[in-house]
């Protein structure tokens, strides 16, 4: 559906004002295209200040000169096409018609969703060459609003493991250490994003994939209540679900509102008006109260350093007027450990046995998804039902919590971006790591508890590599959970005024 000019006004006066500080002559340099937020490239775009092809050959150029060593962006379209495409939307503003808010965004789609024309690998050998004859929901939805596909994002193979690197397309890197991980499953996105290769992105989560990346890497990552944004064409399981990924909350929050809402296709999906995320993000929390988790009394291993620089970045919730104090959850940790385990196992054995008991194929699966399959091979009905039992006893801690905080925070990950080559950490300050997703241990009470939990960065180490907090507020409080990432986001400006070195 094209779309007059009048929508413009969603995007927010603040993206406009900005965009008025450069002229026409600056603004369309390649340089400044791609440090545009999203929000000012849409304003720029809408305004004609820069064409759809300026914007297209500039993020092309862009991943020409950073993807031949961070691997963000994978299966990538032919250049002459993408602009062929780029002069079409610049046509269409030409008669004074848009398609939306994201008209003429160059986007690159998580390798685990659907882009109709374009390869779903999963990271995996099996569907290197599965070309997709369908968008999945969310990306329609982006492309309606204007986007074009210009390719995929990373992912580890099936989406396992916090460490985006396969046997297909090899490694995504740390934006901000090329020998260092960017992290997963959405790492391509992350890393993308903070390599100004695209403008904001998809990602999906199910253990902290939108959140561990992007601390990784110092950009946005938000973890929805599940049901917000439609996950597939069944009912939606409430572990796992698509989200926004942008490098300013106010970006991220209007990505979300593209891409919410509820779809006869996915009938788990809720019915909740998307455009409530598009508005204005500033609020007054004076008197908030926050509830700090830390490292969970010490029941969770963290790299010397992290929960220091965590801590130090609360400072950034004192400054908007909001009170931080340490909370203790009634719950056994070690016992939710052992519910995620149920689950997973449980899950990833549905999704892989088809692909393990047929000797070829299972010499072509990661030994993670081997490790899982066979995990679930012996749980029982009564397992099953005691972890869901489990994980309300969990929720209503939780509520116990929220009854007298706002929202409670802690570290997205317990270790700083790690070696690229290294598959996963198997030892965090002296602790064995006794599972391959054990170290981002940190990520499973946001994901077993459905409530909305947004990475926000929490600055840098010595070394300076990234770190995050995760925020998390009661289910369905998403746009609250935005409001209070924004405030801090502009109390700190980690995430604002610290771009790659690779970027300058």
């Amino acid at each position: 559906m094209i779309r007059r000019r009048g929508f413009l006004a969603g995007i927010g006066a603040t993206a406009l004002a900005s965009l008025k500080v450069a002229s026409p002559a600056s603004a369309n340099s390649a340089n400044s295209i791609v440090e545009m937020t999203a929000q000012q490239l849409s304003a720029a775009i809408q305004t004609r200040a820069v064409s759809c092809v300026e914007v297209m050959s500039a993020f092309l150029n862009q991943i020409d000169r950073l993807n031949p060593t961070y691997n963000a962006v994978v299966a990538r379209a032919d250049s002459d096409q993408l602009l062929d495409q780029a002069r079409v939307y610049d046509g269409l503003l030409a008669k004074g018609e848009s398609l939306g808010w994201m008209h003429g965004f160059p986007i690159a789609i998580k390798d685990l969703a659907h882009a109709e024309g374009f390869v779903t690998s999963n990271g995996s050998p099996i569907f290197a060459d599965s070309v997709a004859t369908a968008d999945s929901i969310h990306v329609a939805r982006m492309k309606a609003a204007g986007g074009i596909v210009i390719g995929k994002s990373n992912v580890p193979e099936f989406g396992l493991g916090s460490q985006s690197y396969n046997s297909v397309y090899g490694v995504t890197r740390c934006a901000y250490d090329a020998t260092k991980t960017a992290g997963g499953s959405s790492g391509g996105a992350a890393a993308g994003l903070a390599l100004r290769m695209f403008p904001v992105a998809d990602g999906s989560d199910m253990m902290g994939s939108l959140r561990n990346p992007g601390a990784f890497n110092n950009v946005i990552g938000f973890r929805p209540t599940p049901g917000i944004v439609p996950l597939g064409d069944n009912f939606q399981e409430t572990l796992a679900c698509n989200g926004p990924m942008g490098r300013t909350v106010s970006d991220t929050a209007q990505l979300l509102a593209t891409m919410a809402g509820a779809h006869p296709d996915s009938p788990g999906t809720l019915p909740v008006d998307p455009t409530q995320y598009a508005q204005e993000l500033g609020k007054d929390w004076q008197g908030a109260r926050i509830g700090w988790l830390g490292d969970f009394n010490g029941y969770l291993a963290t790299e010397p350093g992290l929960l220091e620089l965590s801590e130090k970045a609360l400072q950034g919730f004192v400054s908007i007027g909001a009170k931080v104090e340490a909370v203790t959850l009634n719950f056994d940790m070690a016992e939710l450990w052992e519910v995620w385990l149920t689950y997973r196992h449980w899950m990833n054995r549905g999704r892989g046995l088809g692909f393990y008991n047929d000797p070829e194929l299972r010499d072509k699966l990661k030994p993670e998804l081997i490790w899982e399959v066979e995990g679930g091979a012996n749980i029982t009905g009564d397992q099953i039902s005691d972890a869901i039992a489990a994980r309300g006893r969990w929720y209503k801690a939780l509520l116990a919590a929220f009854a007298n905080y706002d929202a409670l925070v802690w570290p997205t990950t317990q270790v700083f971006p790690f070696d690229a080559d290294l598959n996963w950490p198997k030892e965090i300050a002296g602790r064995k790591m006794d599972t391959y997703h054990r170290w981002m241990e940190t990520v499973i009470p946001g994901t077993l508890a459905g409530c909305p939990v947004i990475n926000v960065p929490a600055g840098f180490n010595p070394a300076g590599l990234p770190a995050g907090l995760q925020v998390m507020t009661p289910r369905y409080q998403d746009f609250k959970a935005l409001q209070f990432a924004y405030a801090y986001e502009q109390a700190t400006g980690w995430n604002l005024n610290h771009p790659p070195a690779a970027v300058s």
